[in-house]
């Protein structure tokens, strides 16, 4: 006896559909599942013995050979326990399913049959989508994540019982189950969600993000630092804030994602798909991610973690921040090769891992943001007696060095970020309401210039699209040469330049870069310029 259903699982992060092929023959009762599955495949044996029996069905008491195709590809997760129990039950004859239905089935067994929620529900719906399924089975818990997904049936289940609205007969003799009849699945409609249900979910995908509580009102002077921000959010440029200890440089980065504008459906929907697939969309609400996401790593995070990785690997922090922001405290207290994996990333926007079998590529369009005092005690800035530097030129120099150069030269605004006896008694102070304000004017006239390409912001320019967009009059441009001549910049720091004064024209609101804004751009180099 034969029979095959279709189940999915994770692959980097998106879907790939797996054939679950079960096979029953006279021998020795045992269960063997092959296709290179991983130990929690292979321990779903048990899982789905327990919950087979628990459900008053019969497990068969043959050789059973369950085979998860394509045999070449790498498989792990428990998403394929629902699909081998219903096969089972298929191929015995004990259940039979709508044949008008083409359906996925997705889900991780309990004992008794309940079924749990497993991760990257969204990019295996999709998946199912484009395959051209019409059903989906999966946990209940993912039912609002699959939803997500318009064009396809998605039914939630709770237990390995819900799929037949006529239970098997249960009764036992000598502690051994009964057989039982074939129960006949006509259609899913007992499993429809209800109106309420719906309801509840409509108006999740809608929800407004409630107000976050900081605010660039709360941080007195600082009005250099927040314009830079500003710049970097206008664009999404990398910023750097180079600083004594106290200053609120940490603090100032914190409030970034208050100025951002909100995600797009789009780039919400990228979002969501990422946390999916790295199984953290429990932590946030049922619907769409509507919030820019930001990560702060801890500096003892090891290469992969930043980057992704493990036997099939699973996105890292820069995919993790991908549409917000990476926030990188503290930055030469990360270990230089965790810092250098980041410049790949930094240029391509996405992350490519290459293993023995395969090559995954994961999204990585991130703002990075960064702290760092300017020496190790951290005051060599300071104009105080109590707070004087200790620090040799050679351990500045060496603490320094941490970062190396090519990285630093992909961080467009580099800002010095004044101890505080230089912003007592200062101005009032605009909110983030008025800065993102002036941040979301600025992204739509990026969106409406490069309506016919492939490019958002301005800091994704690049070759003949920046020539032909960012024109510089002659007076700008020759003082953008004799800034590359003095400083020795590369080619890609002078592109940055440019980049910046188109920004900072956007928010000034002139079609054209001026002379005025290129030297701001300048300004803002604070490492190629020595300044501190």
């Amino acid at each position: 006896m034969y029979g095959k259903l279709y189940s999915a699982c994770l692959y980097g992060i998106d879907g790939v559909l797996i054939e679950v092929e079960t096979d029953l023959s006279n021998g020795l009762p045992q269960t063997s599942i092959i296709g290179l599955p991983d130990s929690a495949i292979r321990e779903a044996v048990e899982r789905v013995r327990a919950a087979v029996k628990n459900c008053g069905y019969q497990y068969p008491l043959q050789r059973i050979t369950i085979n998860l195709a394509p045999a070449d590809l790498r498989k792990e997760g428990s998403s394929f326990d629902l699909a081998i129990a219903v096969a089972l039950l298929m191929t015995s004859g004990q259940l039979v399913l709508p044949s008008q239905e083409r359906t996925l089935l997705l889900g991780e067994l309990a004992l008794d049959g309940s079924v749990r929620s497993v991760p990257g529900v969204l990019a295996m719906v999709d998946l199912a989508k484009r395959q051209g399924f019409t059903s989906v089975l999966l946990p209940v818990d993912n039912l609002a994540e699959a939803s997500l997904i318009s064009g396809i049936n998605v039914y939630g289940i709770g237990h390995l019982r819900d799929i037949a609205p006529d239970k098997p007969d249960s009764q036992t003799k000598d502690g051994v189950l009964s057989k039982t009849g074939t129960v006949v699945v006509n259609n899913f409609a007992h499993l429809m969600k209800p109106a309420a249900y719906e309801q509840g979910l409509s108006n999740t995908k809608t929800q407004i993000p409630a107000s976050l509580s900081d605010d660039y009102s709360d941080v007195l002077g600082q009005h250099h630092v927040k314009r830079a921000l500003m710049i970097a959010a206008a664009g999404m440029h990398n910023i750097l804030l180079v600083g004594p200890p106290g200053t609120g440089k940490t603090m100032l980065i914190k409030r970034l994602p208050t100025i951002l504008p909100p995600l797009s459906e789009e780039e919400s929907l990228e979002v969501t798909k990422v946390l999916s697939a790295a199984g953290k969309l429990k932590e946030t609400s049922n619907g769409l991610v509507t919030e820019r996401p930001f990560r702060s790593p801890h500096h003892t995070i090891s290469t992969s973690g930043l980057i992704g990785g493990s036997g099939i690997p699973k996105p890292g922090e820069v995919s993790l921040a991908h549409r917000g922001i990476l926030f990188l405290d503290e930055l030469p207290e990360f270990h230089r090769q965790v810092l250098e994996v980041l410049r790949q990333p930094l240029e391509d926007h996405t992350v490519t891992i290459s293993r023995a079998r395969a090559a995954f590529t994961f999204p990585a369009q991130f703002m990075l943001a960064c702290s760092m005092n300017p020496c190790p005690c951290g005051y060599l800035s300071a104009q105080s007696e109590d707070q004087r530097c200790i620090c040799s030129p050679s351990r500045v120099a060496a603490y320094r060095a941490k970062i190396s150069g090519p990285l630093l030269d992909r961080i467009d605004l580099q800002v010095e970020v004044p101890p505080p006896g230089e912003w007592r008694n200062a101005a009032p102070s605009p909110t983030s309401a008025e800065m993102q304000a002036k941040v979301v004017h600025a992204h739509h006239i990026q969106a409406k210039r490069y309506a016919s390409s492939s490019v958002r912001w301005n800091s994704q320019l690049s070759g003949r699209l920046l020539r032909r967009t960012a024109r510089l009059p002659s007076e700008a441009d020759h003082l953008l040469q004799q800034t590359l001549q003095a400083l020795n910049l590369s080619m890609r720091a002078h592109d940055r330049i440019i980049k910046m004064a188109q920004t900072i024209a956007d928010l000034d609101h002139d079609g054209e870069i001026l002379t005025a804004h290129v030297a701001e751009a300048i300004q803002y180099r604070q490492l190629d310029l020595n300044l501190f």
